[in-house]
């Protein structure tokens, strides 16, 4: 009998209509041919039914036909077409007090280091420094790289997303919060964290380690045993 639980089902809903979407939507965005396009749609209905059955059990009320059109103006043509997960940038900075700079987003209420998506014409580093100094006003120097987190696979996000999670050394600057993506700023340390700070279970140690000096190897989600049902050999 499975352990699983009804979340971890619904969770495996999302991934598979993100995966089956993904697989269309490339598709779309390289095939001339009219009969494979129809192929292609029908898949994207089928991903959409299953997306809808999911927001069905976490009681978010969005029809089939709302993802179909979101996938469909989503599609490119060629290599532009091809879907990837996006890609986030996360910033643990810490100063000499030992202490975290988090932020309190305006839409949820819930603290978290500074994150920004990862922007065209600008190295991952670079992102880090400028998402830091908009949202906070903190001037920061990326040290190195903390680790590759799966963020469909962790929980906190519905699609496919990679955060690209780093460790900065506060360098200047004053606290001054962005008026539309902050609702409040600060300074904590390990023992003071506010309420409700999103995830500090898995991402406090390695934060407030890297914040004492330590540096270790950057870490990734492991491969798992049975990527998929049914194909425990595949890693596709």
């Amino acid at each position: 009998m499975s352990d699983a639980s009804p979340a971890d089902f619904t969770r495996d809903l999302v991934r598979w209509s993100e995966t089956l979407a993904g697989i269309a939507r490339t598709g779309l965005g390289f095939t001339q041919n009219l009969y494979e396009r129809e192929r292609y749609e029908e898949v994207l209905h089928v991903a959409a039914d299953i997306k809808a059955a999911a927001d069905d059990a976490l009681e978010v009320r969005r029809e089939q036909d709302h993802f179909v059109q979101e996938w469909m103006e989503s599609i490119g043509e060629g290599v532009p077409g091809y879907v990837t997960p996006k890609v986030a940038i996360g910033a643990i900075v810490g100063n000499d007090d030992g202490e975290i700079l988090l932020v309190k987003r305006p839409d949820s209420g819930v603290w978290l280091y500074p994150t920004g998506w990862a922007d065209v014409g600008y190295s991952a580093s670079e992102v880090v420094v400028k998402e830091v100094r908009e949202e906070t006003g903190i001037e920061c120097e990326p040290t190195h790289l903390l680790g590759v987190v799966d963020g469909q696979r962790m929980g906190f996000s519905r699609f496919g997303m990679y955060m690209l999670l780093f460790h900065c050394r506060a360098t200047g600057g004053s606290l001054q919060g962005h008026p539309l993506e902050t609702a409040g700023i600060g300074w904590f340390g390990r023992d003071s964290l506010p309420e409700p700070t999103a995830g500090a279970n898995w991402w406090g140690p390695i934060a407030f380690a890297a914040i004492s000096g330590a540096v270790g190897a950057a870490s990734f989600d492991p491969p798992r045993d049975n990527v998929w049902r049914g194909n425990p050999q595949s890693s596709l």
